[in-house]
């Protein structure tokens, strides 16, 4: 793609152990751009994403070579590896709930960050749960547990959590598996919204969502870029690959 990029990533294999995951990938990803990564199970989707923040280091097992470049820097030659997936948030399929506060589950990176003031703070939880499309819902309760949320209520503070590390690029993954359909539109509707600020990534295997929220999608399979092109294209009857055509349509997959 022209213009700059936000994310680009040349010839990327992961192997666990002896198994390769992802096959030498190539792509790159624009600033305020959305992109969709869709494909079946053990595509290598999620692995793809924990490459993009070095979260994947995690694992023992895993081997990466290739290169992944964020705002122009080799990730693997970054040496704030923190500051690094403050930049590049992560969005993971269930709610994980840090068994604290609204409040503090919000103010917990930036105080760890170095931010105390409380007005900063306050100014920053309300921001934040502003743009997950969560204040109104608890704002009178900030105090309470997060974990007595409900299950979309949790994700939504998720998603808040990862805001308020402020990230350039925010990467989620299957955020809607576990939350009804009401709350799903609710979140893609905020999703739309941040996209006029940051970059996103977004791994699902709801095909339509893709087809809503991306302007290009990815068709990941068995660890290989099958195709990669606008969303018009990805879901009209005529992509360029007919195994696109074949997974959109339900065929298989």
């Amino acid at each position: 793609m022209s213009g700059p990029k936000a994310i680009e990533v040349q010839d990327l294999r992961l192997a666990y152990g002896a198994r390769e995951v992802l096959h030498g990938i190539s792509f790159d990803v624009g600033h305020n751009e959305v992109l969709a990564i869709i494909g079946p199970a053990q595509s290598g989707k999620t692995s793809l994403l924990r490459c993009l923040n070095r979260t994947i280091d995690f694992v023992g097992s895993a081997t990466v070579s290739g290169t992944v470049r964020f705002e122009g820097e080799d990730v693997h030659k970054v040496k704030d590896v923190f500051g690094l997936r403050r930049r590049i948030g992560m969005v993971a399929p269930l709610p994980v709930g840090l068994p604290m506060s609204i409040y503090d589950n919000v103010a917990f990176a930036p105080r760890c960050a170095g931010v105390h003031r409380r007005g900063d703070l306050d100014t920053l939880v309300e921001t934040c749960l502003r743009q997950a499309a969560l204040w109104d819902e608890v704002k009178d309760r900030l105090d309470s547990l997060g974990t007595a949320l409900s299950g979309g209520q949790q994700q939504r503070l998720t998603i808040a959590r990862a805001l308020s590390h402020q990230p350039d690029v925010l990467c989620l993954d299957e955020f809607s598996i576990a939350i009804d359909p009401v709350t799903t539109m609710r979140i893609e509707d905020v999703l739309k919204e941040l996209s006029r600020e940051i970059t996103i990534i977004l791994v699902t295997n709801l095909v339509q969502q893709a087809r809503r929220l991306a302007s290009r999608t990815m068709f990941l399979w068995n660890g290989e870029i099958v195709e990669l092109d606008t969303s018009d294209v990805i879901f009209s009857n005529r992509p360029n690959d007919r195994r696109t055509y074949d997974y959109v349509h339900g065929i298989f997959g």
